[in-house]
């Protein structure tokens, strides 16, 4: 394993960054909140995303070799993004890559009433991918063996109350407006947001995974490597598109996107595209038939078939 610990100064440089940016809205004041959802909109939330990548290397222990200090960088690289999920994604992360497809240990998949509620109407694919940071919260509870509160977590915890504490009183409610605004354009309705889209939603069900190969990678540090990154999770992401690069067999014959701007209007827009739209993989039981993951009672040890259905609830 090849890791960067270079990553680490990327976070902090992010966090100078939106740390800066705050305080100048917060010196400006609410009267120019127009200004600030225009300068989260265009680098807060590349900014946020990037430092989103990073807490997911940092999961993968792709900075440095001592797991601690991996976890401390997630932690910073939290910051801007004003609640604690560094820690819990650290979790519920590790558990989606054992766990693909499961939805009783995969928080990537949507609650059974939440695919229900947004169904294929447009209107509610666009307000769920706004909102989306509330509805992520809402899916650790269903997991199976998931410990979230740990010492790590309330470090987690601590530092985002004092960082937000800190915004407040030194740059004032304007400054955490702005943070606000980059924390939900970073992860919902915004090109970056098509990522959640882009890696598993699909409504072509020959394919599980799926990569995206466009210009904003050069700001979100590779992340559309998603294929890739599902072969080789032990490969920062400076490295990624050397693995395409010297493996080309495995991935000029796959499905691809090119625009993360596409895909988040084709998401809303294509009725085709809902939130089943997902590949789940099923457990074989004893008589040979399969079952839902939701349906079974089984340990991941028992036997699995690997083959890919359309998701069903």
């Amino acid at each position: 394993m090849v890791r960067n610990p270079w990553t680490a100064l990327i976070a902090v440089s992010i966090v100078v960054l939106q740390t800066a940016i705050a305080y100048a809205m917060g010196a400006l004041g609410f009267s120019y909140w127009w200004l600030s959802v225009l300068i989260a909109f265009c680098i807060g939330a590349f900014a946020n995303h990037a430092n989103y990548v990073i807490i997911h290397d940092a999961t993968h222990n792709l900075i440095f070799r001592s797991p601690s200090w991996n976890k401390m960088v997630a932690i910073i690289a939290d910051l801007p993004n004003l609640t604690p999920g560094a820690m819990g994604f650290r979790v519920y992360h590790l558990k989606h890559h054992s766990h693909q497809g499961d939805y009783e240990f995969d928080a990537d998949l949507a609650n059974h009433w939440e695919a229900r509620l947004v169904g294929n109407k447009w209107y509610r694919k666009a307000i769920w991918l706004m909102l989306f940071p509330f509805f992520q919260v809402t899916r650790p509870p269903r997991l199976k063996a998931i410990k979230m509160w740990d010492r790590w977590f309330s470090t987690n915890l601590a530092c985002a109350v004092a960082y937000d504490a800190a915004i407040v009183y030194f740059c004032g409610w304007a400054g955490f407006l702005y943070l606000v605004f980059a924390f939900f354009f970073s992860i919902g309705l915004h090109p970056v947001g098509a990522r959640w889209i882009q890696e598993h939603y699909t409504y072509d069900f020959d394919q599980e995974t799926f990569s995206y190969y466009g210009p904003i990678n050069r700001v979100a540090l590779n992340m559309g490597y998603h294929n890739e990154h599902h072969d080789l999770p032990s490969i920062p992401w400076n490295n990624l598109p050397k693995l395409r690069a010297i493996a080309p067999e495995f991935y000029e014959g796959l499905k691809y996107h090119s625009s993360w701007s596409r895909l988040v209007l084709q998401f809303i827009f294509d009725k085709r595209y809902s939130l089943y739209s997902r590949i789940q993989r099923m457990k074989e039981s004893r008589d040979g038939g399969t079952q839902g993951a939701s349906e079974t009672t089984k340990s991941w040890a028992d036997n699995l078939d690997l083959s890919a259905r359309p998701i069903t609830f």
